[in-house]
């Protein structure tokens, strides 16, 4: 009985490791993953590809090109539109990612809404015009 108290105690540290380069890199590569708040549909999605290489959009239809690498424990992204990194810890919870914003901390808390093994689309803003 002792040690499953002890099991019980202990299984929150483990939750709340955040995810390094390594891990992140495994369970994004490949996937094209929407974000949102708790509670609220996805307002922004992300394509993982090779070499840590990113597509990100805010669902307008235009995308941004990106790059991410661990930095200090955190997980930072830098895209075509914005050159200052935005560093998120990312942590894998049993209902998907969950990603706290580091450079503003206790400002910003995202969830995993939608995973997907299909390719972003971006059209563009005025195709066709």
């Amino acid at each position: 009985m002792r040690y499953l108290v002890l099991l019980v105690l202990a299984a929150p540290a483990f939750a709340d490791d955040a995810m390094n380069a390594a891990e992140f890199d495994a369970y994004t590569k490949g996937k094209t993953l929407s974000f949102g708040v708790a509670g609220d549909d996805a307002y922004g999605v992300e394509q993982y590809q090779d070499n840590q290489r990113v597509i990100w959009s805010f669902l307008d239809g235009e995308c941004s090109n990106g790059v991410w690498y661990e930095s200090k424990g955190s997980i930072c992204f830098r895209y075509d539109f914005d050159p200052d990194p935005k560093c998120w810890k990312f942590y894998d919870e049993p209902n998907g990612l969950r990603a706290v914003f580091m450079n503003r901390p206790n400002t910003s808390v995202l969830y995993e809404a939608h995973d997907s093994d299909e390719p972003l689309i971006c059209p563009g803003p005025n195709l066709g015009v």
